[in-house]
């Protein structure tokens, strides 16, 4: 470890500089008066490089690229600078001279993908300290602290939410007054200590940098957000009354969250190692990275504005403007301008309306819609064009047409909706069909009051759920089966680019301590369910960790090049609630337990590729994931005990402080239709929606035309369809709405097609920095938003117009009351005595108004 005396080696993605042990010190943190050698670098993308062409830059002319290799050498910066090592003449021998023109000579070599190149540096400097005494400090404060937050808001309703990107921000002056303030001491160990015998401890070892800070980011990415388990333990204590422990609570914590820490470690070589394996957030990440930790890079690009005072100026531009879609002229968030002009017109509200509406209308001025699906300046160009594809297809041409010929019962109830229905057009009342007193279905009631319905949202999410659970398996096994077949045989399962081996100078982590890990937490979740007697079977566990180890691999695959993530949350409902009807917790613990392995395997896989780009050894990341991880289960349990134990009424709809577990009662739901009412009832032969089924069919079998056919043409651009991609991009409705699809697409069209192709340095040099700043600027100021204007009583929202207009529209009256026709009980065909619209224009002529 770096803090005792070994300089541990890391990397940094970006901008990068040595940082001399405190020996070398004559300041604390000021760089110009360290004594020792400064070696710099800075990612500069935009120089052309050997083995690339103009198609890498999309056209762009060499000439225009901002300067050539022999303009690199003259630059410097103190904590970042430029694109190459250099030295200034601080006693460096021949050997350190020899070793400093290797490097050099790397410099030309980079990854393959411009986006990469663009985000992340080609160097790394291996005595840069990661695993510091400030780091664990920062890092461990601040994560347990957002943690406690995360869980408490997540009780309430509204509440904002400390993002990792949020603790990023903070981590920084924190981490460079820390440089400063620190003593800058050094302690040696005796040598007769076992291990850290004559190594050297200091809490000051340099300037803050990029790679402790990296670490911090990872640290918050892995432990700051609410346990999903608590979601299953909440339900079942506030909502079915059963008695949960402290310890049973923190167990099955645990077990869901690091079970899939052990699973993503050993998928490395498929995931993470691979050039191919982009990871589009972690480019943003990197880009905010670098632009906090470069200073001089004016001089780098040859005057103009740097980077970081662009994130500046656009983070603060940013957090003043959101004020007006988040507090001010909300309008512009729910930007239905159509809508405004025929308030009144069915048809019209449904096509271009905002929240139960499939958003036409392309534009929103709040960056936190737009990002709702993720950033559009960070996914690939080709991704988005296959997310809109499917989106367009499916909600702009299936949906109206299901709907608007009323294909099993949709045109009873809203057109968009992110809940179930009954036959009377309320939202289904799931108390209703459960025993007094006990977690089973009551039969009886169910069938005197309603079977379920779903809006045609649902009805296609569903649809195309089932299609993506096969669809994304037979992709894999076709596209990327000799690749897993060789990562199996420990086989090289693509080239090293620059970044893989720039990372062979650090000792990997062994299989055999990620699978400790995945047989450790595994067996704690048998215990948690056998040791508490919760009448979850054993075999369940099984099955439900088959879920994730199936699906980790297309799910990240597919995640890693096109940031769009695979979700396990229909398959992990509709089999517990086959095989374990009835049985309530046991069908909340398989789907918590599926999930939440999934979830946290990817975003481990992820965390561990920005490690690979950042050049942090790979055995620091371990650690720091495994120990913010644990030691915030301990911290997140604790607050969800104290708050149960404290709060009166809490999670009851009239509770004083609004803590009335809003996600929690949306899981109680789900957990009551699939564990109570179940699939048979809502899926089964017979019932209204079994054929939603065939997907499942339909699913396994669209890729093989696209398959056999770039087989027989290699050079087709059918090679490029990726059929999961089109299918799961818009598996994120409900909760999104057409809205958030139609402008997240506007502008990625603007800056991922037209900027990048027309103006590629610019693109370059900005683009992610953008998006960091944007989603830096909207976070900080819906925090802002919410505690100085929302949060305390007696303040309320500006009654005006720009606040109101949205609210009057035809759809938005209909959609809060839920003013809907009622279906008979005995039957799901259409009610006798009010016909409903058999076809488009026939609802056109029926209600114009």
């Amino acid at each position: 470890m770096s803090s005792l005396g070994h300089h541990t080696p890391t990397s940094a993605t970006g901008f990068l500089a040595h940082q001399p042990n405190s020996r070398n010190l004559s300041a604390r943190s000021d760089d110009s008066k360290w004594s020792g050698p400064v070696p710099v670098a800075l990612p500069s993308p935009l120089r052309s490089r050997p083995g690339t062409d103009a198609s890498d830059f999309d056209g762009e002319a060499a000439s225009e690229l901002p300067y050539s290799p022999s303009e690199r050498k003259r630059h410097l910066s103190s904590d970042a600078g430029t694109s190459v090592v250099m030295y200034l003449d601080g006693g460096h021998g021949q050997d350190d001279a020899k070793k400093d023109i290797d490097a050099e000579s790397d410099v030309d070599e980079d990854s393959p993908y411009p986006e990469v190149r663009v985000s992340v540096s080609n160097i790394d400097d291996p005595s840069m300290p990661c695993m510091t005494f400030r780091m664990w400090a920062i890092g461990m404060t601040l994560c347990l602290i957002g943690g406690a937050v995360n869980v408490f808001f997540n009780f309430r309703q509204p509440a904002p939410q400390v993002i990792p990107l949020v603790l990023l921000l903070i981590s920084h002056p924190i981490g460079k007054f820390c440089a400063y303030a620190l003593p800058l001491r050094t302690w040696r160990f005796p040598s007769n200590v076992p291990y850290y015998g004559g190594s050297e401890f200091s809490l000051n070892p340099g300037p803050f940098n990029v790679k402790e800070h990296v670490l911090i980011y990872i640290m918050a990415n892995v432990s700051i957000m609410p346990p999903y388990a608590l979601s299953a333990i909440v339900v079942a204590e506030a909502f079915y009354g059963m008695k949960l422990s402290f310890w049973f609570n923190l167990t099955l914590v645990l077990a869901t969250q690091l079970t899939g820490f052990g699973l993503a470690g050993l998928c490395r070589r498929f995931l993470v190692w691979p050039a191919s394996m982009i990871w589009p957030q972690n480019l943003v990440a990197c880009t905010l990275l670098n632009t906090l930790h470069a200073e001089d890079e004016s001089l780098v690009n040859g005057g103009g504005i740097t980077r970081f005072k662009f994130f500046c100026y656009a983070f603060v531009a940013t957090f003043a403007f959101m004020f007006l879609p988040g507090y001010l002229f909300t309008a512009l968030s729910t930007f239905s301008w159509i809508c405004w002009f025929t308030p009144n017109n069915r048809v019209v509200n449904q096509l271009f309306g905002v929240e139960s509406g499939l958003g036409m209308g392309l534009l929103t001025f709040d960056w936190a819609q737009i990002t709702w699906v993720g950033s559009p300046l960070m996914v690939p160009w080709w991704a988005e064009v296959h997310v809109m594809a499917g989106f367009v297809l499916f909600y702009w041409i299936l949906c109206p047409i299901m709907y608007y010929t009323n294909v099993w019962e949709l045109a009873h109830f809203p057109i968009f909706s992110s809940v179930p229905y009954d036959r009377f057009g309320d939202t289904y009342n799931v108390s209703r069909v459960l025993m007094p007193g006990e977690m089973r279905l009551n039969v009886t009631a169910y069938e005197e009051y309603s079977p379920l319905y779903m809006p045609a949202g649902w009805v296609i999410t569903y649809l195309l759920a089932f299609a993506v659970s096969t669809c994304v398996v037979v992709h894999t096994a076709l596209y990327h089966g000799e690749a897993l077949v060789n990562g199996l045989k420990r086989m090289r399962v693509e080239k090293d680019d620059i970044h893989a081996k720039l990372m062979r100078n650090y000792p990997e982590v062994p299989d055999w301590w990620y699978l400790g890990f995945f047989v450790f937490f595994f067996c704690l979740a048998i215990i948690a369910v056998e040791r508490w007697h919760t009448d979850v079977p054993v075999w369940a566990l099984l099955l439900a960790l088959l879920l994730p180890v199936i699906y980790i691999l297309p799910g990240g695959f597919i995640f890693a090049m096109t940031g769009q993530p695979i979700t396990l949350n229909l398959l992990a409902q509709i089999i517990p609630g086959t095989l374990l009807p009835g049985n309530l917790f046991a069908n909340m613990v398989f789907k918590v337990y599926a999930i939440q392995t999934h979830v946290e395997a990817i975003g481990f896989v992820q965390d561990l590729k920005l490690g690979h780009y950042i050049k942090v050894p790979p055995r620091a990341s371990f650690i720091v994931q495994s120990s913010a991880t644990i030691i915030a289960a301990f911290v997140q349990v604790g607050v969800k005990q104290w708050m149960f134990a404290n709060v009166e009424d809490i999670c009851k709809p009239h509770q004083k402080d609004a803590l009335t577990c809003p996600h929690t009662k949306v899981f109680f739901t789900a957990s009551a239709i699939w564990g109570l009412i179940g699939p048979t009832r809502q899926f089964g032969k017979g019932s209204l929606y079994h054929p939603e089924l065939y997907a499942l069919v339909f699913g396994a079998l669209i890729p093989l035309p696209f398959w056999l056919w770039q087989r027989k043409y290699p050079q087709s651009r059918v090679k490029l369809i990726s059929m999961p991609i089109v299918l799961n991009g818009v598996s994120q409705i409900p909760p999104a709405t057409g809205i958030n699809y139609s402008s997240w697409f506007l502008v990625a069209f603007v800056f991922q097609y037209v900027v990048r192709r027309t103006r590629f340095a610019w693109w370059s040099k900005f683009n992610y920095v953008l998006s960091s700043a944007l989603d830096s600027g909207t976070v900080v100021a819906i925090i802002a938003i919410f505690f100085c204007l929302q949060f305390p009583k007696g303040i309320k929202q500006p009654q005006w117009w720009g606040n109101n207009v949205y609210l009057n529209t035809r759809l938005r009256v209909r959609y809060l009351l839920t003013i809907i026709v009622t279906l008979p009980v005995s039957t799901l065909a259409a009610p006798r005595d009010i016909p409903l619209p058999s076809s488009f224009t026939w609802l056109l002529s029926n209600f114009p108004g």
